[in-house]
């Protein structure tokens, strides 16, 4: 399917007259290119291309009204009013010298005739050539068939100048007469074929095949030559018959060619307006009524010279329109780049983001050059001056925009990484490695004892840390120095190389002050951690360190598993020792027991005096909280033996009074509590209320020393567990008999389906 293919306008220069009309304009504002308001990086494109995708080409289902270019009401009327003076003109003065015979007089005048189309030959003969040179160069199908138009008219014209009488013929031929409107006709046929829309495989089709078209133009233009030059080859060097010879209304073709292509051309244009584009098409529309002029004219008459003067003003117009785009860009690199195909285009698009990148890329590295990059860049990219200035300008612009876009995702980054639980270390570790990819050479000296540690060594003088505790910034060596404080103190420094925007300092400021925060708040945890976990359950510390409503009065219905333990023989023990001796007892104790709770994720909400509570699936959630809470016991009571064993050859060592120290005895039972935090608003603790609470501290006021006594509720969900029945026993407190088990191990661990 063939493409939609539209030109592309190129970057708008210094003021100056408008390529395709001569009016003066004025400097286009920052950031519209051609009337199209963009953003400098679509307005720094080499071919200068401004399309809505980025890519230059607008699709076949755009319609020209959808892309209708944006123009200021106040210039949009003047240049069609302009545009339609440049055209109309002619036709006006044609009429008038046809309407009025007295006036259309003869000037036979054979020098100014072969001047004047020789030199437009030869102008034609250069625009053809540099098209020639744009197509190889970008390899475009379009360009090259554009070039064709202005070689084959080039061609024919120059060869009806030489044809002009007494030059190298002594009278007036055929092919004089037939020279200009054939090689017209010729050209138009070019003209059309490359405003058509051309598919990518037409396009190929067409590069592959340029030596055949370029040889077949040179060879008709050769037998042309020799036709029309030699007396007596052939009829075209013959003398011309009276009244002349001319195509007649065959003429017509080529005006119909001609305005085919310049509406073709007016409807690419609408898509992506261009100078260049604008001037062709008045070429295009000029030459059709060139055509139209010369169908059946005398020769010699100011009529006759008017479809003269069309051909001169169709060439000088583009070549003019080249001319003023050569001044602005600096170079011939992309004069023509607008009337390119939409996939020349996207390419030169994708050919300049590479370009823009490279220079994002050294400004963003830091090089330093007496050279703008974009400039070190302009021959592998082929800019033109004023490409690279505007690039240059671009890169800059989008260098400092990605830089900032950096600076500020690591402030959100260092407030993300200021969360519950994070070490100092880290979180200074975390912070300086993700600042420096934003920032640069970023160095954080913490302060220990009032001396700097791990910063600069110039910043560890007393005056500098004394201004420093003023929160005032130090700059020096390239660096600036920001405080950072911890409740109004100075707790370190960060250092930041100097930035070159407006925006660099304010930023260093505000990460500085994103670090203090951090740095208090991860202080903050840390004691607040240390303090509760020395006296809660780390579940229950967590929580709370997250989110501080959970400590507010009230619970809930939970299913758990709640875990008594007491060291049997308690009382006796304490009446017969030191309290020396009591606490060391309940210190070994449950340093072995209490791990063991918390490797199973049990929460300890209580010690009282030699007796624990343990809750199992509250506050966090287990989904096997009855055989967690089962392993938990089973592994304290291996522990406590172990402790016993320890305590007994200390005893036979004589290290310890030779007293018998208590047991363990478990009791455990799963059912619904009232799970929260009771109290009052000055003081309140986490527990668990109710009656399976209630029945695990008798199983464990029954129980044997050394074992582990569960309720039938927790049996269940222990299948395979290994058990001893207890029966049916009568509680403290109870209505209806419990049934109890001695749990020995667990055969199968996993959970009750």
């Amino acid at each position: 399917m063939p493409s939609n293919d539209s030109g592309a306008p190129h970057v708008a220069g210094p003021a100056g007259p408008d390529q395709a009309t001569g009016v003066p304009q004025a400097p286009a504002p920052p950031g519209v290119v051609n009337g199209h308001n963009g953003d400098a990086h679509a307005a720094a494109a080499p071919d200068g291309t401004d399309t809505p995708d980025g890519t230059g080409a607008l699709d076949e289902t755009d319609t020209a009204d959808a892309a209708e270019p944006y123009l200021p009401p106040a210039t949009q009327p003047i240049r069609a009013v302009v545009w339609l003076i440049h055209l109309i003109a002619p036709l006006l003065g044609l009429w008038l010298l046809l309407a009025n015979p007295h006036i259309n007089i003869e000037w036979h005048h054979n020098p100014s005739h072969f001047y004047l189309i020789v030199g437009v030959a030869a102008v034609n003969f250069a625009l053809g050539a540099l098209i020639s040179e744009a197509s190889a160069r970008r390899s475009d199908a379009r360009l090259l068939l554009v070039s064709l138009v202005f070689i084959s008219s080039a061609g024919f014209f120059l060869l009806h100048g030489l044809t002009t009488p007494t030059f190298f013929l002594p009278v007036r031929t055929v092919g004089f007469d037939l020279a200009q409107p054939i090689g017209l006709t010729v050209a138009a046929v070019f003209a059309f074929v490359s405003a058509l829309p051309m598919s990518d495989r037409i396009a190929q089709a067409v590069l592959r095949n340029q030596r055949w078209l370029r040889g077949g133009l040179f060879t008709l233009l050769t037998i042309w030559g020799l036709a029309s030059l030699v007396p007596g080859l052939t009829m075209l060097s013959d003398p011309v018959r009276p009244g002349g010879a001319s195509l007649g209304w065959w003429s017509l073709l080529g005006l119909v060619l001609y305005v085919g292509a310049a509406a073709l051309l007016f409807r690419h244009h609408r898509q992506r307006p261009s100078p260049m584009l604008i001037s062709l098409i008045t070429a295009y529309a000029l030459l059709a009524e060139a055509m139209y002029a010369g169908a059946d004219q005398v020769a010699w008459l100011l009529s006759w010279w008017e479809w003269h003067l069309l051909l001169t003003l169709a060439f000088l117009f583009v070549a003019y329109s080249a001319y003023i785009q050569f001044r602005r860009e600096g170079s011939t690199v992309g004069l023509f780049d607008s009337i390119a195909l939409s996939a020349t285009v996207r390419r030169l698009q994708a050919q300049y983001d590479q370009a823009l990148e490279e220079v994002v890329g050294h400004l963003r590295r830091g090089t330093r050059s007496d050279v703008p990059v974009a400039a070190r860049l302009a021959g592998k990219f082929r800019l033109t001056a004023g490409q690279v200035e505007v690039l240059d300008r671009a890169a800059t612009a989008l260098a400092n925009e990605r830089e900032l876009s950096e600076r500020l995702g690591a402030l959100v980054d260092i407030g993300a990484r200021a969360r519950v639980g994070l070490p100092e270390e880290e979180l200074l570790g975390d912070a300086l490695e993700r600042v420096r990819q934003a920032y640069g050479d970023v160095r954080v000296g913490v302060v220990h004892n009032g001396l700097l540690h791990s910063g600069r060594p110039t910043l560890r003088r007393p005056y500098e840390l004394e201004a420093l505790k003023l929160g005032e910034p130090l700059r020096e060596n390239g660096l600036i120095a920001h405080p950072l404080t911890v409740k109004g103190n100075l707790a370190g420094v960060l250092e930041v190389p100097i930035g070159t925007t407006e925006q660099d300092e304010a930023l260093a400021a505000t990460l500085a002050s994103q670090l203090s925060i951090a740095l208090e708040n991860a202080r903050l945890y840390n004691e607040l951690e240390k303090l509760f976990r020395q006296y809660m359950s780390p579940d229950v510390a967590q929580s709370l360190l997250a989110d501080p409503d959970q400590a507010a009065l009230g619970g809930s219905l939970i299913r758990l598993t709640a875990l008594f333990a007491d060291l049997q023989g308690f009382t006796t023990f304490s009446e017969r020792v030191a309290p020396g001796d009591i606490v060391e007892m309940l210190n070994r104790y449950h340093t072995a027991a209490v791990p063991c709770i918390l490797r199973n994720g049990g929460t300890i909400v209580q010690f009282v005096g030699d007796a624990l509570l343990a809750l199992f699936n509250a506050p966090a959630r287990q989904h096997d909280h009855e055989l967690a809470a089962a392993r938990a016991a089973l592994e304290m009571q291996q522990a406590a033996a172990l402790v016993s064993e320890q305590v007994a050859r200390e005893q036979a060592e004589g290290r310890l009074p030779d007293v018998k120290w208590p047991r363990f005895r478990v009791g455990i039972n799963t059912g619904l509590a009232l799970v929260g935090n009771i109290g009052s608003p000055e003081l309140r603790g986490f527990n668990a209320m109710g009656d399976a609470v209630n029945v695990a501290a008798r199983l464990e006021s029954i129980a044997e020393p050394g074992t582990v006594v569960i309720g039938a509720s927790t049996y269940e969900a222990l299948p395979g567990a290994e058990v001893t029945s207890l029966g049916d026993l009568s509680l403290k407190g109870k209505e209806q008999p419990v049934r109890a088990y001695v749990l020995h191990g667990l055969s199968n661990g996993g959970p009750k389906e």
